[in-house]
C-alpha cells in the first residue's frame, strides 16, 4: 500500500505562486509513477502533470510552460510548482501514485487551490 499526503492549497491572487506537496509512506519501492490531478468546480478530474520513476515528466497543454512537477526521493515528497497562476486554475488538486505490479492507484485527500482577485 502507498499513502499520501497533500498540503499547500490555498488562495492566490491571479499571476500568483504556490507550491504543493505531497507525502509518500508505505511501499515506496514499488511505486511506478507519479502524478497531481485536479477536478474544477462541476468538472471531471484532469491530469496536470505527471512523473515517473526514471524523471521523465508530462504536462497538461494548459499548464506547460507555468507548472513544474518534481520528486524528492530523499523526502518520499512529490512537489507541483505552480506559477502565473489563472482563474480557471482554480480546482482541488490531487496527488496520485500508481503502483505494485498491477499498476494499483493510491490517491491523497486532495487540496483546494483558488485563483481569485
Amino acid at each position: 500500500q502507498v499513502q499520501l499526503v497533500e498540503s499547500g492549497g490555498g488562495l492566490v491572487q491571479p499571476g500568483g505562486s504556490l507550491r504543493l506537496s505531497c507525502a509518500a509512506s508505505g511501499s515506496i519501492f514499488s511505486i511506478n509513477a507519479m502524478g497531481w490531478y485536479r477536478q474544477p468546480p462541476g468538472k471531471e478530474r484532469e491530469l496536470v502533470a505527471a512523473i515517473v520513476a526514471g524523471g521523465t515528466t508530462d504536462y497538461a497543454d494548459s499548464v506547460q510552460g507555468r507548472f513544474t512537477i518534481s520528486r524528492d526521493n530523499s523526502k518520499n515528497t512529490l512537489y507541483l510548482y505552480m506559477n502565473s497562476l489563472k482563474p480557471e486554475d482554480t480546482a482541488v488538486y490531487y496527488c496520485n501514485a500508481n503502483w505494485g505490479s498491477d499498476y494499483k492507484d493510491s490517491w491523497g485527500q486532495g487540496t483546494q487551490v483558488t485563483v481569485s482577485s
